[in-house]
C-alpha cells in the first residue's frame, strides 16, 4: 500500500513538474537560458499581439520557425519573421529552438545539428518576444542590454518599429525580400533595397531597379508625397555620421499595419479591419502591377486586365503550372514545340504591346527586310520594325506588356508546324466562317419570315364568319388585348356603320355590337383604297 502511495505521489509531482514546464513553453513570453521551443509549443509576447513557434506555410510540408500575428483571425498565419527561410524542416517534433549556456541561440534539425543560429555569445541571456513583434536576445532582464534582435533582420515585412536603412561604415543597406511565393518562404527575386543616398528602391534579383520612392525630402520621400498626411502614421528619418534610418509608428497602437515585398514584386500596405477580420490594402507600389520587370518571367506577357496579371505567348506553355498556380510567375514560359529555323518558321503579330527589353537594332530599309533578316538566324525570337529601325531579340523575351492600345506591333517567330500557329489560322478561319454562317442563317430567317408573313395577311383574308365571335388574340404594345375582324363582320356589327360617335384623326368612330352582346368601338380609316379592310376591336 505504501509502495503504491509513493508510486503515485511521485507520478503527481512529474506530472505537476512536466505541466509547469509546458505551460512556461507555451504561455510565457520568455525563453531562458537552456531552455528550448519543441513541436507545437510557442511562446506569446505579453500582450497577446504576437507568437513565436513552428509553422507550415498554406499546404506545405515543410516547418519554419517563425513570428506571427496572434490577435489576427485568418486561415493562414500571417507571417512576419522567419528564421530558416532557406533551410526548412522536414518535421517539427523533433527539430528544436534552444537557447545555450553561452548565449547562442541555435535552431536544431531532426539530426541534432544547427541549421540557423544568431551566432551571439552572453552571460545569463534571456530571449523575449516583445508585444511590437521583436524577438530580443539580451542579457540578464535589462531591456535595453541587447544582444541581438529580429527587428534587425527583415525578411518580406516592415511592421512599426522597425528601422530600415543604409550602414555607412559597413557600405550596406538593409533589404527586404520577397517569399518566393505563398506557400515557400526562402528568398524570392523582388527585394526592397536601402541606398546610400537615403532612398529605397524596389529591384529584380537585386540589380535592376524598377521603383525608387525618390529621396527624403525632410518630411517625404519625394515619389511619395501623399506622406505628408499623417492622419494613420508617424514618420521619423535619421542621419548621422553612422548611418540613415527610416521608421514609422501609428498613432493608435492597437491598430495592426505592415508594409510586405510580395511575391508579385510589389511593396503593399495593409491594414487590419477588426469589423470584417480581413486585411485591407491601401497602398502598392508600384501602383500597376505590370511595372514590376520581368513579372511574368521568359516569354510570358503582363496584362493589367488579365485576373492573374500574366499569360503565356501563344506557341508556349506555363514552364511550372504548380508555381503559376502560386501566383509565381519567374519560372516563365516555353516552347511547346522547337523551332525549325530556315523559311519553315512563321511570324505571329501581337498587336498593342510594350516591346520586351534588350533588343538588337539591325540597319534595313523595310518591314519585309526586317522579318527576312530575323528568318534568316534561327537565334531570332521575335522583331518589330516601327518605320526608323528594326528591333529583334535574340535571347528571352523579358518584361513584355499588353496594353489596351498605342503600344506596338511584336512578331514573333513560331515553328511553321507549331500547333499554335496552326490554331491561329483555324481561329481566323472559323471566325470567318461564324461570320459568313450567321449572316446566310439571318437571311434565310428574314426570307422564311416575309414568306410566313404574306401567307398570314393572305390567311387573314380568308378568315369565316365564325372568327367574329372566336377571333384570335393579339397582345397590343400597351398590354391590352386586340382581336382581328373582316370589314364585312364589322359592317353588320355596326348596322353598316351608322351610330357615329366622333371622329378623330384618320377617321371616324362607330358604335357596335358582337352577336355575344359585346359593345364595341369601330374606327373606320379613311383613305384605304385597295385589298381588303382589317380592322381591331378592343
Amino acid at each position: 500500500m505504501d509502495a503504491k502511495f509513493i508510486l503515485s505521489f511521485i507520478y503527481s509531482v512529474l506530472l505537476i513538474i512536466f505541466s509547469l514546464t509546458t505551460h512556461l513553453c507555451i504561455a510565457a513570453n520568455t525563453i531562458f537560458a537552456g531552455q528550448s521551443l519543441v513541436g507545437n509549443q510557442t511562446i506569446i509576447s505579453q500582450g497577446g499581439n504576437f507568437e513565436l513557434g513552428f509553422f507550415t506555410p498554406g499546404k506545405s510540408l515543410k516547418y519554419y520557425l517563425g513570428i506571427w500575428y496572434k490577435k489576427v483571425s485568418v486561415q493562414n498565419r500571417t507571417v512576419v519573421w522567419v528564421a530558416n527561410r532557406d533551410q526548412p524542416l522536414s518535421n517539427a517534433s523533433t527539430s528544436e529552438l534552444k537557447l545555450l549556456e553561452n548565449g547562442n541561440l541555435v535552431l536544431l534539425n531532426q539530426f541534432k545539428k544547427p541549421i540557423w543560429t544568431t551566432n551571439s555569445t552572453s552571460n545569463s541571456p534571456q530571449l523575449v518576444l516583445q508585444d511590437d513583434g521583436n524577438l530580443v536576445l539580451r542579457r540578464g532582464s535589462d531591456p535595453f542590454d541587447v544582444i541581438w534582435q529580429t527587428f534587425d533582420h527583415f525578411t518580406d515585412t516592415w511592421i512599426p518599429g522597425m528601422r530600415f536603412g543604409y550602414d555607412y561604415r559597413a557600405m550596406k543597406g538593409q533589404k527586404i525580400v520577397s517569399w518566393k511565393n505563398s506557400e515557400d518562404p526562402s528568398m524570392g527575386i523582388f527585394s526592397m533595397v536601402a541606398e546610400q543616398d537615403t532612398e529605397s528602391t524596389l529591384k529584380w534579383k537585386g540589380f535592376h531597379q524598377y521603383w525608387t520612392t525618390g529621396v527624403w525630402k525632410g518630411d517625404s520621400y519625394a515619389a511619395v508625397p501623399q506622406m505628408r498626411n499623417r492622419d494613420l502614421f508617424d514618420f521619423s528619418f535619421v542621419v548621422n555620421v553612422n548611418e540613415s534610418y527610416f521608421t514609422y509608428s501609428t498613432f493608435n497602437k492597437s491598430l495592426f499595419v505592415r508594409l510586405v515585398v510580395d511575391s508579385s514584386g510589389q511593396a503593399k500596405n495593409f491594414l487590419w479591419v477588426e469589423k470584417t477580420q480581413k486585411w485591407l490594402l491601401f497602398k502598392s507600389y508600384p501602383e500597376r502591377q505590370c511595372d514590376v520587370y520581368n513579372l511574368c518571367g521568359a516569354f510570358g506577357i503582363c496584362s493589367n486586365d488579365h485576373p492573374g496579371s500574366c499569360e503565356c505567348f501563344p506557341g508556349f506553355e506555363q514552364h511550372s503550372p504548380k508555381d503559376w498556380d502560386l501566383l509565381d510567375y519567374s519560372g516563365g514560359c516555353a516552347r511547346k514545340s522547337s523551332l525549325l529555323c530556315g523559311n519553315k518558321d512563321r511570324f505571329l503579330k501581337i498587336s498593342n504591346t510594350r516591346l520586351p527589353m534588350n533588343s538588337v537594332t539591325l540597319t534595313v530599309e523595310s518591314a519585309e527586310k526586317c522579318e527576312a533578316a530575323c528568318l534568316s538566324n534561327c537565334s531570332c525570337n521575335a522583331y518589330a520594325y516601327n518605320g526608323t529601325g528594326c528591333l529583334t531579340w535574340f535571347s528571352d523575351l523579358l518584361n513584355t506588356q499588353q496594353l489596351d492600345n498605342g503600344g506596338n506591333d511584336l512578331y514573333l517567330r513560331l515553328g511553321g508546324s507549331s500547333a499554335d500557329f496552326s490554331s491561329a489560322k483555324k481561329v481566323t478561319l472559323l471566325v470567318i466562317g461564324v461570320v459568313v454562317g450567321f449572316t446566310s442563317i439571318s437571311v434565310a430567317f428574314i426570307a422564311v419570315f416575309i414568306v410566313w408573313k404574306r401567307a398570314v395577311r393572305k390567311s387573314a383574308g380568308r378568315t369565316s364568319s365564325s372568327e367574329l365571335e372566336n377571333g384570335s388574340e393579339a397582345v397590343n404594345h400597351d398590354g391590352t388585348f386586340l382581336t382581328p375582324f373582316r370589314y364585312v363582320n364589322l359592317k353588320v356589327a355596326t348596322k353598316k356603320f351608322s351610330e357615329k360617335l366622333g371622329s378623330g384623326s384618320f377617321g371616324c368612330v362607330y358604335k357596335g355590337t358582337l352577336p355575344d352582346s359585346t359593345h364595341i368601338a369601330v374606327k373606320k380609316l379613311e383613305g384605304i383604297s385597295q385589298g381588303e379592310k382589317q380592322f381591331e376591336a378592343r
